[in-house]
Formats: structure tokens, sequence, C-alpha cells
């Protein structure tokens, strides 16, 4: 199965992006995207953290084994009607 980093990009810059070093074993790229966003909504209701002011506004940038880049899940697709299409 591959593995899959979840890395929060919570502000532009490479300072802006919090690497995920454990990753996680899914079996495919909808897979990936369902476990972001369970993640998001989980770190939405409990995680409070002064470098964050507004969690909408961040995303996973979801990156295979050999770092290549995956796809993007904002956030703010855990509200009903603000996912892109």
């Amino acid at each position: 199965m591959p593995r899959y980093f979840f890395n929060v990009r919570h502000r532009p810059g490479p300072a802006g992006l919090a690497r995920d070093p454990e990753s996680e074993e899914l079996a495919d790229a909808n897979a990936a995207r369902e476990y972001a966003l369970s993640e998001a909504r989980a770190m939405i209701a409990r995680d409070r953290l002064e470098m964050i002011r507004d969690w909408m506004v961040c995303t996973f940038e979801i990156t295979e084994e050999a770092s290549r880049h995956v796809l993007t899940v904002p956030f703010s697709d855990t509200v009903p009607g603000h996912e892109e299409d």
C-alpha cells in the first residue's frame, strides 16, 4: 500500500508548512483525501494553536514517499457546500 504524508500549509512560504514526519498507509489518493478531511475536522474541533488563527485557510499538501505532490485538500472542504469540484 502507498504511504502518504499529510503536510499542513498554514501560511505562505517555507516556514508556513508543517511537515508530517510519520505518514499513513492508505489504498489510494481517494482514501488519502477522505483521511485528510477526517483529520482536518478533528484538528478544527480540538486543536487551538497560536500560529493558526483561521483553520479555513489551511490545506493539507499530500505527498507520497518520493515527495511527489499527490493532491491538496483545503480545510474549508470540511464545510458542506464549500468543496471545489
